[in-house]
This record gives C-alpha cells, structure tokens and sequence, in this order.
C-alpha cells in the first residue's frame, strides 16, 4: 500500500461508524476513488474540517487501486468559501459534482476534473451559477458521446439558414428541414455553440438575457432526459429552484 498524493475534489460522503466517513473524491489523474477518513467526525480530528463536499485540495492517501484508500491529510487548495455563502449556488455546485459523477464513470479524461473546477470557480467569484452550469452540461456531452450537433443542421448538415435549436432533432435545425419545432432566438442560436467553445477559465463577462439562459436551459435538460440515460436527483431540486426564482 503505498502513500501517494492526488489533487482531487470530494463529491459526496457517507458516514462510516460514529466517527469516520467515506468520501467520494473525483481525482484529476484516477478518476473517481473512495478514500476512508477515519475518525474526521471526531471533534479534535485534523480532518474534521477538510472531509466534507467541496473541499478540492491535494489529498494525501495510502492508495489502493480499485479499493478502498485511506486518508492520511488534506492540503486545501480552494475550499469556495463565497459559493458556500449562497443556497443557489451551492444547488448549482452540488448538481455540478453529482453530473461529473456520472460523466467520470463513463469516462476517465482528466479534462472533466479541469472543466468542473473551472466552473465552481467562477461560480465562487460571483458568475450566473445557471450559465456556468449550462456550459459545463453542454461540454461534458463530448465525453458522453452524444453532442449535439451545432456546425450544421441536424438533419441535412447545411450550415446555413439555421433557425431553431430542437433536442428532438439533436441540435440544429435549418429552414429546409424545419416542420414545427419549437422556435429559440438568433441569439439562442449563436450562444449555445459559443457555450460550446468557450474556454471556461478564460470567461471575464457573463451578459446573457433571460430569454436566452431559460431557451439553452430546457434544450440542454430535454437533450440530457433524452439521450444521457443520467436522472440525478440534484437536478431535481434545481429545477424547483428556477421554479422559484423565475
């Protein structure tokens, strides 16, 4: 058992006995693996504070490859105090961390780790938590492999005359190919494949009407309903959420 040290974000936690807990921790360089943080309920424990969801950091185990490690510490890198601050953002957060749950399972690319700490960071710094998650869903699609198709038209691959975005249809629906899709705006159109290109860490302004934000949010949720096969109970709470707050 050898003691190794992996840069990594716990997900979710389970509590193990009175004292201790097992942690869910999505590595840049292992994927997922579950790590056992004995007596960290402890009141006196070193690992009480740094064993709970969100806390992204190096984290110091004694490795067992498709096992059960064990926590030796944790070096926080960024624990997102301002993200934490807000019941919104930390929704949006939890949903994050349970999607790339899923994603990492179906996938072992180490962008994903990139990509979801990418966004909570934005998020930490004050970032529309819906457009951020928005970006993330439609990048993690890749590693899903169903991205929707946003060069073309879904159906004849025109890259002309684009009119309406439609998950039924699987992306882009041109003039010529449009029946009675429900129609999104011009600047729907042109945001979700910016949404698709955009470098996360490099995002400095978010101006986006609310139009827009609500037309990319049902695409992006009818799409990940439709083809994912991904029915994650956060999200659930998320939409009662927007219910809320639109």
């Amino acid at each position: 058992m050898n003691i190794e040290e992996v840069e990594g974000i716990i997900a979710s936690e389970t509590n193990y006995g009175e004292t201790s807990k097992i942690i869910n921790v999505i590595t840049k360089e292992k994927g997922l693996i579950g790590i056992m943080a004995k007596g960290c309920k402890s009141i006196k424990s070193p690992l009480r504070s740094v064993t709970s969801k969100l806390t992204y950091g190096t984290f110091i185990i004694y490795y067992k490859e498709g096992k059960l490690s064990t926590l030796k510490e944790v070096n926080v890198i960024n624990s997102f105090k301002n993200l934490k601050k807000d019941i919104s953002s930390i929704s949006y957060a939890a949903y994050m961390l349970e999607l790339s749950e899923g994603v990492i399972k179906q996938s072992k690319n180490t962008k994903i780790f990139d990509l979801l700490i990418e966004s909570l960071t934005k998020i930490d710094e004050g970032f529309d938590p819906l457009v951020i998650m928005n970006i993330l869903e439609l990048k993690y699609l890749d590693f899903l492999g169903v991205m929707p198709i946003l060069d073309g038209c879904a159906i004849c691959g025109n890259p002309h005359g684009i009119v309406t975005l439609s998950s039924y249809r699987g992306g882009y629906v041109c003039d010529k190919c449009y029946t009675n899709e429900k129609m999104v705006s011009e600047k729907t159109i042109k945001l979700i494949r910016m949404f698709h290109y955009v470098d996360i860490a490099k995002i400095s302004k978010l101006d986006i009407s609310r139009e827009s934000k609500n037309e990319i949010n049902v695409f992006l949720d009818d799409y990940y309903s439709r083809y994912t096969g991904l029915y994650l109970k956060s999200k659930k709470f998320i939409k009662n959420l927007q219910k809320i707050t639109n």
